[in-house]
């Protein structure tokens, strides 16, 4: 089984002009309508009725940059303050690894054939609501009846394949092919972590996304997926828990 490792966190500055977080090789996967929701020209609808009179400009923020040279098998942890992004920097990776469409300045690994993947948060619902909207859009009815996504999402529309629900919670996918530049289909299925540790047993993965942390049990499951494909196991979440079993796994890695 491949050793995973930590790669080296830069820390940078870099302008909003060359931040694009929804758009992989030079395609747009949300139109200009969306942009407000980065970079908004007004001020929003305060509570209240309350209203913005002035503005102090702090200037550009330090951002992180996970940057992992190379094709080997590696993990990478994003654990940083809440409303940073880490939802969409993990959505957009998810992204360009089940469609293969890569940007040009990507250095990490590439696959170059379609994946089977996981991504999963705390509940059923959270998953629902975070992840697969994240990823997909709002649940929608096409033209034969059928339910489907709107293509809202990171994930172009047109990569789409098929899709089956989950029983026994509304509107949840359960899985669904994308489109992989191969001519192929990546699969990704959708799990929980209240659904235990067994859950995540018995296939290999290419990719697992866990966004928020997850218990140490189901965390230590996931590597073991991706041990035979040389796999991603890719984590974003807050230590709202503090120094976890989790959390101490990523400082035993970088003390290595």
């Amino acid at each position: 089984m491949p050793e995973p490792y930590v790669e080296r966190v830069l820390i940078g500055q870099r302008s909003h002009e060359h931040i694009n977080p929804h758009a992989i090789g030079g395609l747009s996967l949300r139109d200009e309508r969306r942009t407000a929701m980065f970079f908004p020209s007004e001020h929003i609808t305060l509570v209240g009725g309350e209203r913005i009179i002035s503005v102090i400009p702090l200037g550009y923020q330090p951002i992180i940059d996970a940057h992992v040279p190379g094709t080997n098998c590696y993990l990478i942890g994003g654990s940083v303050h809440h409303n940073t992004g880490k939802t969409v920097a993990g959505g957009y990776e998810c992204t360009a690894h089940m469609t293969g469409q890569y940007p040009d300045w990507w250095e990490g690994k590439r696959f170059r054939h379609p994946i089977d993947a996981w991504a999963a948060g705390d509940t059923n619902e959270t998953t629902r609501d975070v992840i697969q909207k994240e990823l997909f859009g709002q649940v929608t009815w096409n033209s034969e009846g059928r339910k489907t996504m709107d293509g809202s999402g990171i994930v172009p529309r047109e990569t789409f394949g098929r899709i089956t629900w989950k029983q026994g919670v509304q509107d949840m996918i359960d899985t669904i092919q994308i489109r992989h530049v191969s001519g192929g289909w990546s699969r990704l299925g959708l799990k929980s972590f209240d659904q235990g540790r067994r859950v995540f047993q018995g296939t290999a993965k290419h990719l697992i996304w866990l966004d928020e942390e997850c218990p140490k049990d189901v965390y230590d499951e996931c590597l073991t997926r991706t041990g035979t494909t040389a796999g991603i196991l890719l984590t974003t979440f807050t230590p709202l828990n503090g120094r976890t079993e989790v959390v101490k796994s990523f400082d035993m890695q970088r003390a290595a």
